[in-house]
């Protein structure tokens, strides 16, 4: 799933402190028309998800989908602390200069319930965005969607930690830097195995699991996101901005240019500098 295509609709956020004075009731099955993500911060519960029961403590995340349905009967000894963000999200399409919207996107490929580990940094986004959602100041519900991005993306990188050789995640993020400093010229799959000592089908495999996309997909993404910078900010012809990147054919730069823009250089350019 390509986050970056998504946009979201926060129907508003909630918590509960640990030691909060607050009545609970123990509420029989329901479902969701939303999305709903519930970070445990402590306490005790249990949910049941489609009839799977799941024993609930510090450091859950669970992941509510829509039409699901499911039961939380907390701990009244003992009654969870949370942050939880209710929402809904549409997938924004762009081709030839057409923007659709897809309402029929796949769910998060999250489990209902998992246990997080060193969830620090994502404990801290979803403190943020609950305090932005409640404190309703200008702007709060671009921030507060800003926010939900951030912490999809730190779900994510926290499971793929789990999953996967943190050491390769690391040469992985070499290699990405390797690129951006040398966006001028091509780079092989040799030249980047041998920087990081990996083989290079074990690097291929690597790099796309991590990323979702090749590396040469990837390597061409950062070119076509400097192609835009320098459109932008000068005069140069589309030849000169495809020698600039490395690019010999300024004829195969245009096409990539527009396969994954939408629209050619020179279309970006006047729409973006001309607003023609």
């Amino acid at each position: 799933m390509n986050i970056e295509q998504l946009f979201f609709h926060i129907l508003y956020c909630n918590s509960r402190k640990p030691n909060e004075l607050r009545t609970f009731s123990n509420k029989g099955v329901r479902t969701l028309q939303h999305h709903e993500f519930i970070f445990v911060t402590g306490g005790k519960a249990e949910v049941t998800i489609e009839s799977k029961r799941h024993a609930i403590k510090e450091g859950v995340l669970i992941y509510l989908q829509p039409d699901v349905p499911h039961s939380i009967e907390i701990d009244l000894k003992n009654p969870i602390s949370f942050f939880s963000v209710h929402f809904s999200y549409v997938r924004i399409e762009q081709n030839d200069n057409t923007w659709t919207v897809n309402k029929n996107v796949e769910m998060f490929p999250l489990p209902a319930v998992q246990q997080l580990q060193d969830y620090y940094q994502l404990e801290e986004i979803f403190k943020h965005m609950v305090d932005t959602w409640h404190t309703k100041l200008p702007g709060y519900e671009f921030r507060t969607k800003s926010l939900l991005q951030q912490l999809i993306i730190a779900i994510a990188q926290n499971i793929k930690k789990r999953h996967r050789n943190y050491a390769t995640s690391l040469k992985v993020e070499k290699i990405i830097n390797y690129m951006n400093q040398h966006l001028h010229r091509k780079v092989t799959l040799t030249e980047l195995s041998e920087l990081v000592q990996l083989s290079a089908p074990y690097l291929s495999r690597a790099f796309k699991e991590i990323t979702g996309y090749s590396i040469i997909e990837f390597f061409n993404k950062l070119k076509m996101d400097k192609a835009k910078e320098i459109i932008l900010e000068g005069n140069n012809k589309v030849k000169e901005v495809a020698q600039l990147l490395g690019y010999t054919d300024e004829f195969y730069f245009s096409r990539l240019f527009k396969q994954l823009e939408g629209m050619s250089p020179s279309e970006f350019y006047s729409k973006n500098v001309h607003g023609v």
